[in-house]
């Protein structure tokens, strides 16, 4: 436990990504369920990382069905403490057309209330700030990346997450551009609140497929978003091969919200909540 991981949690699109070297699939169990699938240990470049398909390798978990709390806790087993998303999201700004990379640095929680969203409960209390739910320092290495790889990005803004797994409605579409957010998905609520309570760094890497609904001259079906996935996973592998090497030279310190935010004494937990307690401030 005593090295720094790193770990990326996103679409099957990384097993493509050329030099991978796979060195090991991990069946983890948890407290909390099964994860989405295997956790794949692997090396790019030299540097070792942990992945995991968020909605499997068969893509056939939906954004509401995906176990959040198994996932981000399988990937603290193995000291995971730099947590990279890769995600497929609609722009709600003009300014974010598709195939640009957005680094978000805020989440806004749109879904429905039906998906664990917390470790805690079922005897322990505890309470994690989530008000900068992305680590600078990450997203930052991101940023850097996006640059070095002449991608298009986008550097800050709200990721609003609805439920799914149907897109929005236009007047939905156009409620949430109301908010001010710049961007929508299905999936990094409650995943990037999760790996607060795991105090880990978290950062998203958001890449825009579409205008989702609202803007009159484009319509945005399965296929076109296909195509533009595409090249955006192109993108991506690009970014992630420059972060990975980025943050293996430089696993920085960062503020961990949950190491005082549990109130329930040790002595009042089971052996099985402690060990959970363990885990997630490891």
């Amino acid at each position: 436990m005593s090295e720094r991981a790193i770990g990326i949690i996103g679409g099957s699109g990384v097993y493509n990504i050329e030099g991978i070297e796979i060195l090991k699939e991990h069946q983890v169990n948890t407290p909390y369920g099964a994860p989405s699938d295997k956790i794949i240990e692997a090396k790019l470049d030299g540097v070792k990382f942990y992945f995991i398909p968020r909605h499997g390798r068969a893509h056939s978990v939906l954004p509401h069905e995906v176990n959040y709390c198994a996932n981000i806790y399988a990937l603290k087993t193995f000291n995971v403490q730099y947590l990279i998303s890769v995600s497929a999201v609609g722009s709600l700004k003009e300014e974010c057309p598709p195939t640009t990379m957005v680094l978000p640095d805020q989440f806004i929680d749109w879904t429905k209330g039906g998906r664990r969203r917390t470790f805690f409960g079922e005897g322990i209390v505890a309470h994690v700030s989530v008000a900068e739910p992305v680590e600078p320092n990450l997203r930052q290495v991101l940023i850097d990346s996006c640059k070095e790889s002449g991608a298009n990005h986008h550097v800050g803004g709200s990721y609003l997450c609805i439920e799914g797994p149907q897109f929005s409605s236009k007047a939905e579409s156009n409620i949430y551009r109301g908010f001010g957010a710049t961007v929508i998905g299905m999936t990094n609520v409650p995943e990037s609140y999760l790996a607060k309570e795991a105090g880990m760094a978290y950062a998203t890497l958001a890449m825009v497929t579409d205008y989702d609904c609202w803007r009159e001259e484009d319509h945005c079906t399965v296929d076109e978003i296909m195509k533009v996935m595409k090249t955006n996973n192109e993108t991506a592998q690009s970014i992630l091969k420059s972060a990975l090497k980025k943050i293996e030279n430089n696993k920085f310190d960062f503020k961990k919200e949950n190491m005082f935010a549990i109130m329930t004494p040790k002595d009042a937990m089971s052996d099985e909540q402690r060990k959970i307690c363990e885990v997630l401030q490891s």
